[in-house]
């Protein structure tokens, strides 16, 4: 019975270190994936004195994705409906060039700045809209979640590994006369610490494949991707390839560095 609790809490500190990885690698795809969607909607409007093609406004900056010249006709119906066509025309003509920008990725306000900066030095263009004041607020509380979620991760994972260290140095204790006398027969470092090295890999390996399953269930479950439908994102909540290679390796290099920490002060007290 003892040993199943050494066991439980082993796995149930790992799978905890696990958790926040992996809530951390859904936290970090959704702000990707809420980027894309704002990229696509968030546009820079210039203004140009004459015409400017497609090549031109795109050699800019490498960031402009697509220009697309707006119709002054809206802007024309607004001002004045009854006005004859004739005079239509002439304000189309003597009306600046506007154009909507597109930008391949969601920028940060300094590549925003950039862009501004480089649009303006076009001799055509005499004015710039990148509405920085909603793009700013916008960018700082994504960076503000992704910052939260990472300083959780981060403490989750430091006070765990903590514990799991503690639980291996307690178990060292429990098997320390076997230890010694197996030393006193000459046996290698390594083999009178098998006992400790096989608990923290067997473990290590219940709380992956115990994380796995968890994760294929999140995963799939409705509820969860009705929560991401809501905010019109579309993610892998979790790739069992890539991911459980993540979490595998991590949990194998925790138990393995602590135990080998734990054997190695062992020996210089001995």
């Amino acid at each position: 019975m003892k040993s199943i609790k050494n066991h439980l809490s082993l796995v149930i500190a790992l799978l905890s270190i696990l958790f926040s990885i992996q809530v951390f690698l859904i936290v970090d795809r959704s702000i990707n994936a809420y980027k894309e969607n704002l990229a696509n909607n968030y546009s820079v409007i210039a203004v140009s004195q004459k015409r400017l093609t497609n090549h031109n406004i795109l050699s800019i900056n490498k960031i402009i994705s697509n220009a697309e010249e707006l119709s002054p006709d809206s802007v024309i119906k607004r001002l004045n409906s009854d006005m004859q066509n004739k005079n239509i025309e002439l304000l189309k003509l003597s009306l600046p060039k506007f154009y909507k920008i597109t930008l391949s990725y969601y920028p940060s306000p300094k590549e925003i700045g950039k862009l501004t900066a480089d649009l303006l030095r076009n001799s055509s263009i005499t004015k710039v809209e990148n509405f920085s004041s909603n793009h700013n607020t916008t960018y700082k509380l994504l960076l503000l979640f992704k910052s939260v979620v990472t300083i959780f991760a981060l403490v989750v994972i430091i006070v765990t590994i903590l514990l799991i260290f503690k639980e291996l140095k307690i178990w060292q204790y429990k098997h320390n006369e076997r230890m010694n006398i197996m030393g006193l027969f000459g046996a290698a470092l390594w083999l009178r610490s098998a006992v400790l090295f096989r608990l923290a890999i067997v473990d290590a390996l219940i709380a992956s494949f115990l994380a796995l399953c968890i994760f294929l269930y999140i995963s799939s479950s409705p509820w969860v991707l009705q929560q991401f439908s809501y905010i019109g994102i579309n993610i892998v909540i979790f790739n069992p390839l890539e991911d459980f290679a993540i979490i595998l390796g991590v949990a194998l290099s925790i138990s393995v560095v602590l135990a080998s920490l734990i054997v190695v002060g062992h020996k210089e007290e001995v």
